[in-house]
């Protein structure tokens, strides 16, 4: 009769537990979502809108390395000036950051 007791008991457990184990679960996904995947969606959107306001003049990084300055902005792509005065055509996508007078002191230190 011990033995059955016993038995009884750990079911009873394992009812309990499947409840347990997907709250945790659910716990896990919140978490996830709100230290993840929320800042992420949130950095994608900035620099969409970043990319959007692209305009000509605006000195650029692109995620290659290079730094130029815009000349020319069409629908997916944009024409920069590099040193001497080449020009190159890259896609929007392909523009990292803007290149701002505070981070040309930071290089020149």
């Amino acid at each position: 009769m011990k033995g059955t007791g016993i038995l009884l008991m750990a079911q009873q457990g394992a009812e309990g537990g499947g409840l347990e184990t997907l709250l945790m679960f659910g716990a896990i996904f919140v978490v996830f979502y709100f230290f993840m995947i929320r800042p992420q969606m949130k950095k994608q959107k900035e620099q969409r809108k970043f990319r959007e306001s692209l305009e000509k003049g605006t000195k650029v990084v692109t995620i290659g390395g290079i730094h130029g300055k815009i000349s020319e902005v069409k629908e997916n792509t944009v024409i920069i000036e590099v040193e001497g005065g080449n020009r190159m055509k890259i896609e929007k996508s392909a523009i990292a950051k803007e290149f701002s007078a505070e981070e040309m002191e930071k290089t020149n230190k």
